[in-house]
């Protein structure tokens, strides 16, 4: 078994999906609520995404963002229970898969990079392909229009980041999205009301309203 690292966004959504179409079982997913949270997603929010997902999440708050111990006692406590492996959704940034690499082999776990190399472009068009949803909830005040924060990720976004020769997936952190529905999940979200706020050089999407509408499942 396998637990997948979840921040809410497309890029953990679609590994943690991707390597459940490649066989593997996801007992859990896990989430560090973060002090520079760049998501900007409060943690109820990954909670719902959780429970439409019918997986079991661990989330545990953390004081500083070098959470290295915090991170090997909480993936530590299922061991135990199964899991050997963790899920990660990085695509190219060689630091980001070394840590994960480094950290699960001390914990004598595996690191699982299901989109690992994968070109930006093709990942975009197949989490849309899949049926996915997500909408941009942070971004760049440099690089980012503020128009766009609370759009939904599709053609047009794209090729606005095209024009703006950004990476369509946010690699570098560019911006960050919130999924909203898809084929993990038994009912989207939908963002009812919410407004903008600016902070450390960030737009943020502030969420104040939503609804959930289930799948018919039949």
């Amino acid at each position: 078994m396998h637990a997948a690292s979840w921040s809410g966004g497309k890029d953990s959504c679609f590994a943690c999906y991707t390597a459940i179409q490649q066989g593997l079982t996801v007992s859990h997913l896990v989430h560090f609520d973060r002090p520079s949270n760049l998501h900007g997603v409060g943690p109820a929010m990954i909670r719902l995404q959780a429970e439409l997902a019918g997986i079991p999440l661990i989330q545990r708050k953390v004081a500083t963002e070098d959470f290295e111990w915090e991170f090997k006692e909480t993936v530590g406590s299922l061991l135990d229970g199964g899991v050997g492996g963790m899920i990660f959704g990085d695509i190219y940034l060689e630091p980001h898969r070394e840590w994960a690499e480094r950290v699960c082999g001390e914990m004598g776990i595996v690191a699982h990079e299901p989109l690992w190399g994968m070109k930006s472009e093709k990942i975009m068009n197949d989490f849309l392909t899949c049926g996915f949803e997500t909408i941009v909830v942070s971004g760049q005040q440099k690089l980012i229009d503020k128009k766009w924060i609370g759009h939904a990720m599709n053609d047009e976004f794209i090729d606005y980041l095209k024009k703006q020769d950004l990476d369509i997936c946010g690699e570098n952190g560019e911006f960050h999205t919130f999924v909203t529905g898809g084929p993990l999940f038994n009912g989207r979200i939908e963002v009812t009301s919410s407004d903008i706020a600016c902070r450390d050089n960030f737009f943020f999407l502030d969420i104040q309203e939503y609804r959930v509408v289930r799948y018919d499942m039949t």
